[in-house]
């Protein structure tokens, strides 16, 4: 009977059965409303789209998107298309620095908070009657998504950022590899999560995106960027972009779902 507003994901993208029971607890008779739109994009309204798409009676056919400002901010300065640019290992460095990963960098190159954010939209999916779920694999938990980590092989376990980034460097020629090829395509590379209904595929891995693409065009800084292609935005997908992360955002994505509840 209690509302809820949280910006914290792990309730909603944890354990099936815990997203069960908050289902079943918010729609007895008194139960109470959740809401958590900043748990997807910080103070983007990518929740509250999904929801109005969905309740109107609109067909998810694909989500897709940059949902981690760390990996927006890494691989817009890494991978811009052009030949060379600066190694893996220092943009890495220079996002600890400004504050974008967390004090262990491998928290965010192990792609988990993107899973995490895609078994959210997954899950908001299935719930809806007139969606049509049945394609998507049922996702036990975030760990069910298939999620390609960034960490190398060699530098997982290490248990201090400071030793991940002093050893990262002797792994920057197969990012420089990875960039190099997707430049000699006219392609960069973004870290994407992808919601894939039709396909019935959650995914969350490094991809290449044409240089005329929205996902190499339009990102700046840390920004979020997620397209919405549905039955009724097709073949030209709704987009939301803007920042995806920080203080004031994330604070206003709390605060407008309290204003919900007024």
């Amino acid at each position: 009977g209690i509302n809820v507003v949280t910006p914290n994901k792990k309730a909603y993208s944890g354990d099936v059965q815990l997203w069960k029971d908050i289902l079943e607890a918010s729609s007895s008779q008194g139960g109470g409303r959740y809401l958590n739109e900043a748990t997807v994009g910080a103070g983007l309204p990518v929740i509250s789209t999904l929801k109005e798409l969905l309740g109107t009676g609109d067909k998810i056919i694909k989500i897709e998107g940059v949902f981690s400002g760390t990996m927006s901010y890494i691989f817009n300065e890494f991978s811009t298309g052009r030949e060379g640019g600066p190694a893996f290992s220092a943009v890495v460095g220079v996002a600890r620095e400004k504050g974008y990963t967390e004090p262990h960098p491998a928290d965010d190159l192990n792609g988990f908070d993107v899973a995490r954010k895609l078994t959210i939209l997954s899950r908001i999916i299935s719930s809806f009657p007139t969606s049509s779920p049945s394609t998507l694999p049922p996702l036990q938990s975030f760990k069910s998504v298939k999620t390609a980590s960034l960490i190398p092989p060699e530098l997982e376990g290490i248990p201090t950022g400071d030793e991940f980034l002093a050893r990262l460097p002797a792994h920057d020629a197969q990012f420089a590899k990875l960039r190099e090829e997707a430049s000699k395509e006219g392609k960069v590379l973004r870290f994407v999560g992808v919601v894939d209904v039709k396909g019935g595929e959650v995914r969350a891995g490094l991809e290449k995106y044409p240089t005329t693409h929205p996902f190499a065009t339009s990102l700046g800084g840390s920004d979020n960027i997620i397209m919405f292609h549905t039955e009724r935005y097709s073949p030209r997908p709704l987009i939301i972009q803007g920042a995806g992360a920080g203080a004031a955002v994330t604070a206003m994505g709390v605060l407008g779902d309290v204003l919900k509840l007024v």
